[in-house]
Parts: structure tokens; C-alpha cells; sequence
């Protein structure tokens, strides 16, 4: 009798800019997933525990400073170091969960000059696992602040700088328009935790047909 094949798992990202709410709805939907006993697994990026990302904090701290293309590869060889791992989860059939991921660099790294045609060329090469789906949590620049500001004295240089942070809103507005890399649906993100949350949760169960 043949072996029941394990249905592959999804692979859900959130993006936005800085303080679009990505940690805490990722955060939300990875402690309702397990508390309903679905497999779940949640990474972040940069991943600031790993040398990578360590480099990746003082380069946004002003400790460095990297052309586009050097900050390009640090990121991208950041979310290289985790694929077999993703893949691996998908094949087990987990829900894995990213606070970020590839699709935060075409924005970031994109804004400043990098191609996205070479960006793209370079996942397909690597085989970096692509999404099944990208929640991106729309706010504004003035939100945006407001919010890091909140969180921290301090803050970096993307998170400063609001002429970058409302080029970078209409960059990712791009992204999930011409749909690019995945299947991109956008959130109100200047809405309560809970409403996002909520708006979130139907998304991922009408777009990848689960019942969450």
C-alpha cells in the first residue's frame, strides 16, 4: 500500500516599511496558528542573531557603509542561508510564517538602483523558495514614524528618513500591483492590530484556501 504523499506546506510573508506592523501581526498569526495545533514555524529577517545580520544592524546604525550591490548580496545571502530549511518545513507540511523576506530587498535595494531583473535572476538561480502569498501592510511615512518612535529613541537610517520612506510606499504599491516574485494582496495597515489581524486571517484563507 502506497504511502499518503504530505501535502506541501504554505509560505506566508508580511511586508510594509518600517512600523507597517509586520513583527506583531506575523507575531499574532504564528501564536493563533499554534494555539489552533497547526504546524507553524516563524523566521524574521535580517536575522540579527546570525553574523549576516549582524552586519546587516550596524550597517543600518551607520557603522557602514555599503554600495547597493554589497548591500544587496547581505541581505540576499541572509535569506540563501535558510532555504533548504524553508524547504524543508514546506515539505513537511508546515505553515512558515516570514516577518520580511526577499521581497523587502526589491524594495529597499531596488529604490536605491539595484535591478530587479538581475534580482530576480539571482533567486531563480540560487532557488530561493518563493511565497505563496505576500500581505503587505500599507501605512504612511507620518505613521510610520510616529510609531518607531514609540518603540525606540533611536532610530536608523531608513527609519528616519521619511522622503525614503514614502518613495519606498510607492516602490512597494509597484511591487503588489504588477505582482511580482508572488501573489501580493494589500492590507490596511493604520488599522487596530486586531482589525489587521482579522483582515489578515481572511486573505490567507480565501487566497490559499485554508480554514485558520
Amino acid at each position: 500500500m502506497k504511502m499518503k504523499k504530505k501535502k506541501r506546506g504554505k509560505f506566508i510573508v508580511f511586508e510594509g516599511i518600517d512600523g507597517a506592523g509586520t513583527e506583531s501581526i506575523s507575531r499574532w498569526l504564528f501564536e493563533y496558528l499554534k494555539k489552533n495545533k497547526k504546524p507553524v514555524i516563524r523566521i524574521c529577517y535580517p536575522d540579527y542573531k546570525g553574523p549576516i545580520g549582524r552586519l546587516i544592524h550596524r550597517y543600518l546604525h551607520c557603522q557602514y557603509d555599503f554600495s547597493v550591490s554589497v548591500q544587496f548580496l547581505l541581505y540576499f545571502i541572509d535569506f540563501v542561508k535558510d532555504k533548504e530549511k524553508i524547504n524543508q518545513w514546506l515539505n513537511e507540511g508546515k505553515i512558515v510564517i516570514s516577518d520580511r523576506y526577499f521581497t523587502s530587498t526589491l524594495a529597499y535595494q531596488g529604490l536605491r538602483g539595484f535591478s530587479q531583473r538581475k534580482a530576480l535572476s539571482l533567486a531563480k538561480i540560487f532557488g530561493l523558495p518563493k511565497p505563496d502569498l505576500v500581505l503587505y501592510l500599507k501605512i504612511s511615512p507620518s505613521t510610520s514614524i510616529k510609531r518607531k518612535l514609540k518603540e525606540k529613541k533611536s532610530l536608523d537610517r531608513n527609519e528616519r528618513d521619511r522622503k525614503l520612506l514614502g518613495e519606498l510606499c510607492n516602490f512597494y504599491d509597484n511591487l503588489a500591483k504588477k505582482q511580482i516574485y508572488s501573489r501580493w494582496r494589500v492590507v490596511d495597515g493604520e488599522n487596530s492590530i486586531k482589525e489587521v489581524s482579522e483582515q489578515c486571517l481572511g486573505i490567507i484563507n480565501k487566497e490559499l484556501k485554508l480554514k485558520l
